[in-house]
């Protein structure tokens, strides 16, 4: 087995290598000059002309690159500021909740509480510094991005993939290092008091995702708000490009991608990370044998190190090796990156599980397995991972069939292609359901529910890669969006919009991996849940689907995903009538914005945004928190162990349909842009205009927001499990305490 300072050193060098590696990225995208003058771009292309005027009544009012780029960074920290002020309160607020309950349920130990409080406060100060990093890179670099692709689609990719690499490496390398601190300054005052140590450690997940929970659905309802308004008026009303300027909602719909799909991503991935950790620590702290070997105990960390090694390594295929010469090339090497860094941590996996566990049987929790069954567990979710992201690809994609089924059907009109996008995104749930029921059975088997919480460690070892491909999605909308509006000509559109394309099937597969690890993620925190709730009752069963509040949990956690969906849907529904009437009223009240010689009022449309967003997202987040904590007072811990079993099954369903099914409208769309079935603004286009506007709210609000109603509750009832295990259906007599 590693020594305990070989551990330390493996884990702080790693952190630093991969904030280093984000800091070198960060530099070579911000070293690109934003030049403001269309005169010099084309010059330094040494006469080659592709920065061209509109001749279609596009208008005479030109903005520049900078300037464009200016008003997206701002209108990102603008939302982002009034955000997290409400984040703020929230966990100021939140974390006297814990302190009161964790500490009641632990005999009225409130310095224990204290301690689940302050791992809840630098989770969740850690998942909003991992989000505003990830909304600064974009925001520098997507007017980068669109000036690169003056110079041809290879120096755009590489801008957008480097600037996905800081939000990366970073985010997994701060994650990683601050964990760790906490864990090991948590240990001066538990000292031989494992248990506790790593449920308080919990609170760390638990801050996460309570910050990931925000930035979905906040930052999903800003983005989706500002996009189904821009489409409706602008497209589909006034028959006007995408992106194009005299849009007023142009710009919000470009914040939003920053402040949604870069921001919430980065919070909802590290959520993922915190949390199957912290399930992992919580469910090897019952291994009294091994508690103090920190490569026992620390192995989530030592594998997500050797993590950043190998998507380092990875890297370079991208930038160096198999370098991106044209359209085709650019999903081609993105797809290749999650096979690579697969590949290649495979035998890393096996090397650090090998050196950091006994030889031999030894007892995990209440299971005896071997290093090898944990090498096992690691790789089945690592590989199912993969498989699940090639799955997401073939039905998100529009070089497969799926997806041009669904643009054919687009000839006869919205409601087929409606029907045909919902269907395909039902299929979509059959291959990734099934591998991880193997998955879960085969991790089960070999290590119990600590097999579980690797699995889902597996999946998320390369998720410096995996946060790389998706950051790099919104970076090249934005480039996109930029180059129309600074109208440097079709040429330019048409590589941004081959850069978007690929961005628009990574990101599906980008929640695709937070869907599947945040089922196995979930699994792990219940099982850990139905263990600690039940520490001093060793002859009761933890959890019994025939018992009548358990059954009557199971129902009502089945129905919360559709509860909390039909929330977020409205919420966005709601936003997006604000921004269509504001939309309208501009074109109404100046007819100079169509003319094309004066400019929206952009900011009003930004505010817009902002303040649906930033109050539709209370309802749904007090769904989430409030149901674990009454259930589980009311009703007891059947009832709550039910109501987890429900919300995982329903809820990973769903995520996966809703998610794969608007990233198939959507890319069926450009499918027709591109020409097919009659090109832009042919009926067909109205008609997949219509169905990618009804898929909006449901692939970057709802459905990856699901993962995180999935995820957060689990951990809160884990959290809470002393509170539930000591008052839980104890004043209505539901629940008999041991």
């Amino acid at each position: 087995m590693l020594e305990d300072y070989q551990v330390i050193v493996l884990v702080v060098v790693c952190s630093i290598i991969s904030g280093l590696f984000a800091l070198y990225n960060a530099w070579v995208v911000k070293s690109i000059v934003l030049d403001d003058s269309y005169e010099n771009l084309a010059a330094n292309l040494k006469g080659k002309e592709t920065v061209q005027a509109k001749e279609d009544g596009h208008p005479h009012v030109h903005f520049k690159v900078p300037e464009i780029t200016q008003m997206i960074s701002d209108g990102a920290k603008s939302f982002l500021a009034a955000e997290y002020r409400i984040l703020l309160a929230f966990i100021g607020l939140f974390t006297i909740v814990i302190l009161v309950l964790v500490g009641a349920g632990q005999n009225n130990n409130y310095i224990f509480g204290a301690f689940s409080a302050i791992a809840f406060i630098v989770g969740a100060l850690t998942s909003i510094a991992c989000g505003y990093i990830g909304m600064r890179i974009a925001t520098i670099a997507n007017g980068r991005c669109t000036i690169k692709a003056i110079e041809g689609i290879g120096p755009a990719f590489v801008v957008a993939y480097k600037a996905g690499c800081v939000m990366g490496f970073a985010l997994v390398g701060l994650g990683l290092i601050i964990l760790f601190i906490t864990i090991m300054v948590f240990r001066t005052y538990f000292q031989d008091n494992a248990v506790d140590l790593y449920e308080a450690i919990a609170g760390y997940g638990l801050g996460g995702s309570s910050v990931a929970l925000f930035g979905r659905v906040g930052g999903g309802i800003y983005t989706k708000a500002a996009d189904v308004g821009s489409d409706l008026v602008g497209k589909v009303e006034k028959g006007i490009p995408e992106d194009d300027p005299r849009n007023a909602a142009v710009i919000a719909d470009n914040v939003g991608d920053n402040v949604g799909d870069i921001a919430g991503m980065g919070a909802d991935l590290f959520g993922s990370f915190a949390e199957a950790s912290c399930a992992a620590l919580v469910i090897a702290s019952t291994s009294p044998n091994y508690v103090d070997s920190l490569s026992f105990m620390l192995y989530p960390l030592t594998l997500m190190s050797v993590g950043i090694l190998v998507c380092l390594v990875t890297t370079f295929f991208a930038t160096h090796i198999f370098v991106v010469k044209n359209a085709k090339r650019v999903e081609d090497t993105l797809k290749g990156q999650l096979a690579i860094s697969t590949i290649l941590a495979t035998p890393c996996i096996f090397l650090i599980t090998y050196y950091s566990f006994p030889l031999g049987d030894f007892q995990m929790a209440a299971t005896t397995t071997t290093s090898i069954k944990i090498f096992g567990c690691a790789i089945a979710g690592l590989w199912t991972g993969l498989l699940i992201g090639f799955v997401t690809d073939y039905f998100t994609s529009n070089a497969h069939k799926p997806v041009k089924d669904v643009a054919q059907s687009c000839e006869t009109g919205a409601a087929t292609n409606i029907i045909y996008g919902l269907a395909l995104g039902y299929k979509s749930d059959v291959i990734p359901i099934m591998a991880l029921a193997v998955t879960i059975c085969l991790s089960s088997s070999l290590a119990g529910p600590y097999g579980i919480a690797v699995a889902a460690l597996g999946i998320l070892s390369t998720m410096c890669i995996g946060l790389t491909i998706d950051a790099y999605g919104p970076i090249s909308d934005n480039a996109g969006g930029i180059a129309e509006m600074a109208e440097l000509g079709p040429e330019v559109r048409k590589l941004t919009d081959a850069l978007d394309a690929a961005g628009n099937t990574t990101a599906a597969i980008g929640k695709g991996f937070a869907i599947a690890s945040a089922a196995l993620v979930s699994l792990a925190l219940f099982s850990a849940f139905t263990t600690r709730v039940n520490i001093n009752c060793p002859s009761v069963q933890p959890v019994n689907i025939l018992e009548p509040f358990t059954f009557a949990g199971l129902l009502y956690g089945a129905m919360l995903p559709y509860w909390f969906s039909a929330m977020t849907m409205k919420s966005v529904g709601k936003a997006a009538l604000a921004m269509v009437e504001e939309v309208r009223e501009q074109f109404r009240s100046n007819p100079g914005i169509m003319d094309g010689t004066s400019r929206p009022d952009y900011k009003r449309c930004v505010a817009i945004s902002t303040t649906a967003s930033l109050k539709e997202m209370i309802l749904p987040g007090l769904l989430v928190f409030l149901n674990p904590i009454i259930i589980g007072f009311v009703f007891g811990k059947s009832a709550l162990s039910g109501l987890l079993a429900g919300n995982l099954v329903s809820g990973v369903q769903m995520a996966i349909s809703s998610s794969n099914t608007g990233g198939a409208w959507d890319n069926a769309k450009k499918y027709i842009e591109e020409g097919h079935h009659g090109g832009k603004r042919s009926d067909p286009h109205k008609a997949a205009v219509i169905g990618d506007t009804v898929g909006d709210p449901l692939k970057d609000t709802s459905g990856p927001s699901l993962n995180i109603l999935i995820k957060l509750t689990a951990i809160l009832s884990l959290i809470l499990s002393p509170f539930i295990r000591s008052y839980g259906g104890r004043y209505f007599g539901i629940d008999f305490i041991c």
